[in-house]
């Protein structure tokens, strides 16, 4: 899968593909509202300490991050202390070179992939082809979007984007090998053939590399949570496993890890837990049957540490379950292709200036209606709406915010500091909107609003009805 050059500025254009595919919006609709956002409602009332357990969450997390120096050290130590290797990663292309020496070192050809959303960060598939190492993503959303040479649209169901009639298309094209007439028209034909296809793949590979959801200090533990059984085959068959995760992943207890358990499929699928949930320290000892002869841990900062006792440092906690996007309704329409780059949704929006530049991703806080169903949602409280407001005001200083919206943001300012000239300009503009709609009170277009009225009548402001008037006409009517 090639890693595109980051387009998070052509938002926009991104948007308008996404709502142009009748394919996609279907799917959205189906894999979302009807998916993850009834799941998790449903696992949500299960659970009567869900609030309880966010707060501690919350407070594990602060109390980390306050302390991040400390606990990561601490996890280095216990890392060594069990055979492993800690290596330390400033920029992306640091992680990719420590990455490709290890490959390197242990001659390797082939490597399998588990789900790693920092592997995407650092291009990491990218470097390693280029220095004549083949990468395969074995999760099975990653397998077929690798497939079709595209990036993952969501965090944690990178190919949910894509209907079974597609990713059976994807397999007659790449499988060729394979019987030209199989049946392949139920969800099950695709998975036995995906299954097939890896199966020799893992046993084939000489490294794995998986990501970490959560480090744990007190121990050195990594562990995984996946619902395939494919990062447990990719850290435990090959020779050499390499686990690739950013800073923040860390928590000092195992107990700590379990609260953050408690959370993060409840609030992602809907699951009380993911089917396998996997611990790994160190590499295999003497008397174990199977594991890898070498495992390496590589942390990756990439500005992370930037973020800390700073006004984004809330946005650290994230235990990236997707539930931000998934109850997001600017997400829930374009997807999240039309981001631009590895992290879509809200916690995209916040984490992607940060991590690219305010050049490089200043359109994104405004792909937000502030509406606050992501902060509502998050298991770890990030307050996502204040944290893209605080984008928005820093893109507005550095002058990045376009002429025409400037223009009128300043027109704005110049009326709301003069009452009478406002309540005049509005007096004006709710006559000539009831004049425009007419009897029926509703826009099939209107200048500027083309976007809305492609699909819907916009109506017209409801103080514009013959009864109305402004909110101070009311107010002196006495009206409450």
């Amino acid at each position: 899968m090639s890693q595109k050059p980051p387009a998070c500025n052509d938002f926009q254009l991104g948007a308008k593909k996404a709502l142009d595919n009748k394919r996609l919006q279907a799917q959205l609709a189906r894999t979302l509202k009807e998916g993850f956002q009834y799941k998790r409602r449903k696992g949500m009332s299960r659970l009567p300490e869900y609030d309880a357990l966010r707060d501690r969450a919350r407070d594990i997390k602060n109390h980390t991050l306050d302390h991040l120096d400390a606990y990561l050290e601490r996890f280095e130590d216990e890392v060594t202390k069990a055979g492993g290797h800690v290596h330390w990663a400033e920029t992306p292309a640091q992680a990719r070179d420590i990455i490709l020496d290890i490959c390197i070192n242990v001659d390797a050809k082939t490597v399998s992939k588990g789900k790693s959303m920092i592997s995407e960060e650092i291009a990491l598939n990218d470097h390693l082809a280029a220095n004549g190492i083949q990468p395969i993503e074995t999760d099975l959303g990653e397998y077929i979007i690798q497939l079709r040479d595209e990036p993952p649209s969501h965090i944690i169901a990178p190919a949910f984007h894509i209907s079974k009639e597609q990713v059976a298309d994807t397999f007659r094209e790449h499988h060729t090998h394979l019987k030209a007439e199989r049946d392949l028209s139920a969800p099950t034909d695709l998975l036995n053939e995906a299954r097939g296809e890896l199966r020799q793949k893992f046993l084939n590979a000489d490294v794995g590399i998986t990501g970490a959801n959560i480090l744990i200090a007190e121990t050195g533990t990594a562990l995984i949570v996946t619902n395939e059984g494919n990062g447990d085959l990719t850290q435990s068959l090959p020779p050499v496993h390499i686990a690739v995760t950013s800073i923040e992943k860390v928590v000092p207890t195992l107990e700590d890890a379990t609260t953050l358990l408690r959370l993060l499929a409840r609030t992602a699928t809907g699951q009380e837990m993911t089917v396998y949930t996997t611990f790994f320290t160190g590499a295999k000892r003497i008397d174990e049957l199977d594991g890898p002869r070498e495992f390496h841990i590589v942390l990756l900062d990439n500005k992370r540490s930037n973020m800390l006792g700073g006004p984004f440092h809330d946005v650290l906690r994230c235990i990236r379950c997707g539930a931000c996007m998934n109850h997001c309704p600017v997400y829930a329409s374009v997807s999240g292709h039309a981001y631009g780059w590895v992290y879509p949704g809200p916690i995209g929006s916040v984490l992607n200036p940060q991590l690219l530049g305010i050049e490089q991703a200043h359109v994104l806080p405004n792909a937000s209606t502030l509406c606050g169903r992501c902060e509502e949602v998050c298991p770890v409280h990030i307050p996502l709406p204040d944290l893209l407001r605080t984008w928005r005001k820093r893109a507005f200083e550095a002058g990045k915010i376009g002429g025409l919206h400037r223009l009128g943001l300043n027109l704005w300012a110049w009326l709301a500091h003069r009452p009478l000239a406002y309540r005049l300009v509005t007096r004006f503009k709710l006559r000539l909107l009831r004049l425009l709609a007419g009897k029926r009170g509703r826009f099939r277009w209107f200048i500027g609003a083309g976007g809305w009225t492609k699909t819907r009548d916009l109506p017209a402001p409801q103080a514009a009805n013959k009864h109305g008037g402004t909110f101070m006409d009311r107010y002196k009517r006495g009206e409450r």
